[in-house]
């Protein structure tokens, strides 16, 4: 998609995949291409041990990216039968830099890890970050309900549940929680109709924006990813629904992150 020049300014993209290999080839000019739509920070969310090296290697070279470590639900069945130093050790030493815990959450796909193993991860890196007192990013892929019935009972949750596509009911348990909405990519889909009309409906304030899904597929075939400077097109789309401009809107959620990630101010 071509890019626009300068259209609104302080954003911060609450769920970016920024070190997926894809973006290797070309990664200042994806990050330029943000900046020039309004991008000022990325919070990263990581995986992985893996994901983890990866992620603080690259929050070190830039002061606008910012590490968020967790263990994904798809990524469990490894890191729970690693010899040595247990997962929640090596998980502990990188927080030390973190802005949340995240990606972590529940997930019924097919490539997820076994459910016993998913809840065990889930409460012991959600108690972590109650300890540690890191806000958290929820993933939640076709487990919204699971996800929301175990943290029903969780006070002084902080976190934002990203790519949310769940029911209107099921945002209104996540914000009772006290959880923001994140909305990504998919509220642009010429097919997510039902998410636009919630998406419409939520209180302001209460959702971020992301540039999560639908990823693109890069020119060069490396694979798929999610561009940063996407995230224009989710705040035009959002401001259409609410009646309101590009401007405020990305002030409010910009505000909102940098709040719960306590971010610097630029």
């Amino acid at each position: 998609m071509p890019y626009s020049p300068v259209m609104v300014q302080g954003i911060i993209d609450s769920h970016c995949h920024f070190d997926a290999p894809a973006f290797a080839p070309d990664r200042a000019q994806v990050w330029n291409r943000a900046v020039a739509a309004g991008v000022d920070a990325l919070i990263l969310p990581g995986y992985d041990p893996q994901h983890w090296q990866r992620l603080a290697q690259l929050a070190a070279t830039n002061t606008a990216w910012f590490a968020a470590f967790g263990a994904h639900p798809c990524y469990l069945a490894d890191l729970y039968r690693s010899p040595g130093q247990s997962w929640e050790q090596r998980l502990r030493r990188y927080l030390r830099t973190a802005v949340a815990l995240g990606e972590i959450g529940l997930d019924r796909g097919p490539d997820a890890s076994p459910w016993a193993i998913q809840l065990d991860f889930l409460h012991r890196q959600l108690d972590l970050a109650e300890e540690l007192g890191l806000p958290v990013i929820l993933h939640a892929r076709r487990s919204t309900e699971d996800l929301l019935q175990n943290l029903r009972h969780r006070s002084g949750l902080r976190g934002v549940l990203h790519s949310f596509s769940g029911s209107w009911v099921q945002a209104q348990k996540a914000l009772d929680i006290g959880l923001y909405i994140g909305l990504g990519g998919a509220l642009t889909h010429p097919r997510a109709r039902r998410l636009r009309a919630l998406a419409a409906r939520l209180p302001e304030g209460s959702f971020l924006v992301e540039t999560d899904a639908p990823w693109q597929a890069p020119a060069d075939g490396l694979g798929q990813r999610n561009e940063p400077a996407r995230i224009v097109s989710v705040l035009a789309t959002l401001a259409a629904l609410r009646d309101t401009d590009m401007d405020s809107l990305s002030a409010i959620t910009a505000a909102a992150t940098r709040s719960l990630f306590s971010l610097p101010d630029v």
